[in-house]
C-alpha cells in the first residue's frame, strides 16, 4: 500500500508541483446554482477537483467547513470521490485534533478509519503522548501545529522555553528527533513568518511543511519557496483556500478555480 509520504513526493514530481488546494467550502459563499442540488457542497468540490486535479500535490478539506453545517456525509462523499477518481492524490484532513491517549485515538479512528485521509493536522500542545495514536499509523501523514499563520500565532508559540528556545522551535525539535520514528511526521508553518519558516527549515531539513497563507492572508509565495524549499526544490505543500475555491461567485467558478490554480501552481514553480 502506498503511504502518505510516498504520494506526496510522487505529485511533487510527476506533477511538478507545490500547490495544495483547500476545501474549505462555505454553504453560503458558493453559486446560487450549486445551493440547489441535492449535495450542494459536494456537488461544488467535485467541480473544483475535476478542474485543479492536475495542478495540485494535494488537496486539504478543513472539517469545520463540513460539521458546521451537518455535512460530513458530503465530507465523506468528497474523499470518496477523490479516491476512485483521483486515487494519486493525497487529501489532508485539517482538523487539528489532539487530547489525551482515548480520546487521541477516537480522533485518530475519525480521520484515518471514517475519512479515510491520507493525513490529518494535529495539535501538540497538550505533549507528544497524545499524539501517539496519530504517530503510530505509519502509513499515514501526520501534520504538527508549529507555527500558525494567524497574526496572534505568537503569544504562545513564541514564549521562551526554560532553555531559552521558542516554543514554536521546540516543536520544530521534537518532530524531527523525538516523534519521527515512522518518517511521517510534517509540521505546519504559516508562509505569513518567512523567517520562521526558514528557522523551521534548518531545525527540520527533511520534513515535509504546509504552508497556509497564501492568498487572502497575503504571504509572499517568493518567500516562502525560497525560506522552505528543501535542497531537491520540493519539501513544501503550499495551501490555498480562498484565492481558488472562490475565484468566482458565477457559473463558470470551476473554471476560474482551475485558473487561479494554475497562476499559483506557475508562480510558486517560478522561484523553485
Amino acid at each position: 500500500m502506498i503511504n502518505f509520504s510516498e504520494k506526496l513526493h510522487h505529485r511533487w514530481k510527476s506533477n511538478n508541483t507545490l500547490l495544495c488546494v483547500g476545501l474549505d467550502t462555505d454553504l453560503e459563499k458558493i453559486p446560487g446554482s450549486v445551493r440547489e442540488e441535492k449535495y450542494p457542497i459536494f456537488s461544488f468540490n467535485k467541480a473544483i477537483i475535476d478542474t485543479t486535479h492536475d495542478l495540485v500535490c494535494a488537496y486539504k478539506p478543513q472539517i469545520a467547513f463540513y460539521s458546521a453545517f451537518g455535512a460530513e456525509n458530503q465530507l465523506e462523499m468528497t474523499l470518496q470521490y477523490i479516491r476512485a477518481t483521483y486515487p494519486e492524490i493525497p487529501v489532508i484532513l485539517d482538523s487539528k485534533r489532539g487530547d489525551i491517549g482515548s480520546t487521541a485515538e477516537m480522533y485518530a479512528i475519525e480521520a484515518f478509519d471514517r475519512y479515510k485521509a491520507d493525513a490529518v493536522t494535529v495539535n501538540p500542545y497538550m505533549g507528544g503522548d497524545t499524539l501517539e495514536p496519530f504517530l503510530s499509523r505509519a502509513d499515514k501523514g501526520i501534520i504538527v501545529l508549529c507555527k500558525t499563520s494567524n497574526p496572534g500565532s505568537g503569544e504562545i508559540q513564541s514564549i521562551l522555553t526554560d532553555d531559552g528556545e521558542e516554543i514554536y522551535k521546540k516543536v520544530a525539535y521534537l518532530s524531527q528527533n523525538r516523534w519521527n520514528l515512522n518518517n511521517n511526521v510534517c509540521l505546519v508553518v504559516g508562509g505569513t513568518y518567512p523567517d520562521e519558516l526558514a528557522t523551521v527549515r534548518e531545525l527540520a531539513p527533511d520534513i515535509p511543511i504546509l504552508v497556509p497563507g497564501v492568498g487572502a492572508q497575503g504571504a509572499s509565495i517568493k518567500a516562502i519557496v525560497q525560506s522552505g524549499m528543501t535542497d531537491d526544490h520540493a519539501g513544501l505543500i503550499i495551501n490555498s483556500s480562498r484565492s481558488v475555491i472562490y475565484a468566482s461567485g458565477e457559473s463558470d467558478f470551476a473554471e476560474a478555480a482551475g485558473g487561479a490554480a494554475e497562476r499559483i501552481r506557475d508562480e510558486i514553480n517560478q522561484y523553485r
